[in-house]
């Protein structure tokens, strides 16, 4: 079973993500966030109504532009390893994972009527470093340590789980496994390093296609994320794999992503060079419907990329 609609293409709809949340919260807003794991904040109540507003600035984004909107964001690190790191219990993370899909929801029914369609998302991130390549896991493996979530995910009503930032083949292929296994909708996003590959070495079109071989094609899509356009653009290599890339999340600044992560500060890049970017991508690219943002992004980031976006169906329109 395939699940190419979630969420549905139709003509002339755009959809919309979130940004860089966890640089935003960290670095404009002064919460920490150990592990890189933003759920916990759910607990607090000021930091609660801190996400809301930055929620609502950007679904006022896609309210101004006419846009759909996928909503997700807080479960990136609500797996197993790493809430035991944080000292979750299964029980607690499943909590975790529903209270976040449940603040989500709660988000989405506050933009009812200014939004043409919202679809609720829960994260995976990999099991280990998104920007190193992780410790060796078969798809096996990779498919029992991902069911965990990806169960409780649909028993909290999530319209889709989206893995994030994964770097190994394997692990992409046993997260796909776990959701064939228990009919949950499934999209894969990669992360490139400075060589415009996978972390293994893998090209994304290669990646891809096996994924695709593997599994009948049961991802609902693929996209990439945490990725400047200066190295993702050179994997953009033709061909029929590329109809399956339906969204792209870059981050604002050209830097390394390991660089990046040792500033200790928010580097925005030029929003309006990557709005621009973005712009270029989509005339080359255009079956392309969802487009967000990464590290570094907020939005502002998402309103020039949404403002160019809408450019681009105008000039294809004309």
């Amino acid at each position: 079973m395939t699940h190419h609609d979630v969420p549905p293409r139709a003509p002339g709809l755009t959809w919309l993500t979130e940004g860089g949340i966890e640089t935003e919260i960290m670095y404009k807003w002064g919460y920490e966030l150990p592990q890189f794991a933003m759920f916990p904040l759910l607990e607090n109540l000021k930091a609660a109504e801190t996400i809301r507003g930055m929620y609502r600035r950007y679904l006022d984004v896609a309210a101004r532009h006419g846009m759909a909107a996928l909503i997700g964001g807080f479960d990136y690190r609500a797996s197993a390893d790493w809430g035991a790191l944080l000292g979750y219990s299964s029980a607690g993370l499943a909590d975790a994972n529903i209270g976040a899909i449940d603040f989500l929801r709660q988000m989405a029914r506050e933009y009812e009527g200014q939004i043409a369609d919202a679809r609720l998302v829960g994260y995976l991130g990999p099991r280990g470093d998104a920007y190193r390549l992780n410790r060796a896991m078969s798809e096996a493996e990779a498919e029992e340590y991902h069911s965990v979530q990806l169960a409780t995910l649909k028993c909290a009503g999530a319209d889709l789980a989206w893995a994030v930032t994964f770097n190994n083949p394997a692990e992409a292929r046993g997260v796909t496994r776990a959701a064939r296994a228990l009919d949950m909708p499934l999209a894969l996003s990669f992360s490139l390093d400075s060589t415009s590959r996978l972390a293994t070495g893998a090209s994304l079109q290669e990646t891809i296609e096996a994924i695709e071989a593997d599994s009948g094609a049961y991802p609902a899509f693929y996209s990439l994320n945490c990725s400047h356009p200066q190295e993702f653009e050179p994997s953009l290599t033709p061909g029929p794999w590329q109809d399956r890339l339906r969204c792209i999340r870059p981050n604002a600044a050209k830097m390394d992503k390991i660089a990046l992560c040792k500033l200790g500060h928010l580097e925005e890049g030029n929003p309006e060079e990557l709005g621009r970017q973005m712009a270029d991508v989509a005339r080359r690219f255009p079956k392309m419907d969802i487009w967000g943002g990464c590290c570094g992004t907020c939005e502002t980031h998402l309103d020039q990329i949404a403002a160019r976006l809408k450019e681009v169906r105008m000039e294809e329109a004309a």
